[in-house]
């Protein structure tokens, strides 16, 4: 049977390395994951009650394609209570995670061949699912002194029918302030591009907030998901916000896609947005973790890091230790017991030279983690 040319996209090394990881914890080795892009605490108590409630009462069958009508209004509330944002519940599109509603947007947005500009390094399966989709990512190589973020003077002169970005971004956690997003949407506007934000990450921000795109424009896609700050990643929840004139095409290729998102995940979501204290713990954690990860990655001789606004990723330079990032991180994970993820995945040029930590577990594995990097590292450094 022949296989499509649309199905050979790259594979997502981070995946090999939480197998590789898997493997070594299996033959008795101890393991601390700092690869996996996801928080280590569950749902919140609050919501996996609901749940149970739901169980009990309700069969949890199909739900309208757009969602629970309960879910998008009190996604809209968010929005008002986190950017002061009066946001109609009818633009609102529940999705299987974020990856359902890149799906969405990419589908009712671009035909085949179109061209979507996006920052590199930036998530790969942003690419990937371009490329599936017969569409061409444009990446644009984005400069340390921006932040790692694009800029219109590198978009200015380039082709483009969208624009994707990601604020705070992975595998960076840098962010677009309110000045850079009114720049790049004012941008795409002039060159009758869509502007597509990815937010997924937004909750998980430390000395400023998150700016969203519906602070500037109503012409824009917004991109979130339930995975990160309500700590849901195996749920497969999310949601989008869509122009007013784009809900039917989206709604129609919803019900043809996926039919809905899953119930049980969209009752919990519903739930988890209620829990803001557990939920603020988990931000505290993530906080501390941050600041332990700034002090204790330079003393691994790991300096050369992006200013980690948001998100909980560490994305550092190594281009002084290795020039195979892939090979280095296995060499990390065999010496040190540490899993972290090569810069490859995020971009194929320079990621050779970059690893991104993770500081989503728990504060006692970030500090042994730590330690462990720290006394290979220096190891390594006397060997002749």
């Amino acid at each position: 049977m022949q296989n499509s040319r649309r199905g050979a996209v790259d594979p997502f090394i981070v995946m090999d390395v939480m197998e590789a990881a898997r493997a070594a914890e299996a033959a008795g080795r101890s393991v601390i994951h700092m690869e996996v892009g996801q928080p280590g605490t569950p749902a919140p108590e609050g919501a996996r009650r609901a749940l149970a409630k739901a169980l009990e009462e309700d069969a949890l069958g199909y739900t309208v394609a757009l969602g629970l009508p309960a879910l998008r209004a009190r996604i809209a509330k968010l929005y008002g209570e986190w950017y002061n944002v009066d946001l109609d519940p009818a633009r609102v599109v529940v999705t299987p995670g974020s990856s359902g509603a890149f799906l969405l947007a990419f589908t009712a947005l671009f035909d085949a061949g179109d061209r979507v500009a996006l920052g590199k390094p930036g998530y790969p399966s942003y690419r990937q699912i371009l490329r599936a989709l017969e569409l061409e990512p444009v990446e644009i190589e984005t400069k340390p002194e921006n932040r790692l973020q694009p800029v219109p003077a590198e978009l200015r002169d380039t082709a483009f029918d969208g624009l994707l970005v990601a604020s705070p971004a992975n595998p960076t956690g840098t962010m677009l302030n309110k000045d850079a997003m009114e720049a790049l949407i004012g941008l795409c506007a002039d060159k009758g591009a869509a502007f597509i934000s990815d937010e997924i990450y937004h909750g998980v921000e430390y000395e400023a907030k998150a700016v969203t795109a519906l602070e500037v424009s109503d012409d824009v896609v917004v991109i979130n998901s339930f995975s990160k700050y309500f700590s849901m990643t195996g749920w497969r929840a999310g949601w989008m916000v869509v122009p007013p004139g784009m809900v039917r095409q989206i709604e129609r290729l919803a019900q043809n896609l996926f039919i809905c998102a899953p119930h049980a995940s969209q009752v919990t979501a519903l739930a988890a947005m209620d829990c803001e204290e557990e939920l603020q713990g988990n931000l505290a954690v993530y906080a501390a973790n941050r600041k332990l990860m700034l002090e204790g990655l330079p003393k691994a001789g790991f300096d050369r890091i992006a200013p980690p606004d948001g998100a909980f990723y560490i994305y550092a330079d190594v281009s002084h230790l290795t020039d195979d990032s892939r090979a280095f991180a296995a060499e990390i994970l065999d010496g040190a017991g540490v899993a972290v993820t090569p810069g490859l995945d995020f971009d194929p040029t320079r990621g050779a030279g970059t690893l991104r930590f993770s500081y989503a577990r728990s504060t006692a594995d970030i500090t042994e983690g730590l330690a462990r990097l720290q006394n290979y590292m220096a190891t390594r450094q006397q060997k002749p």
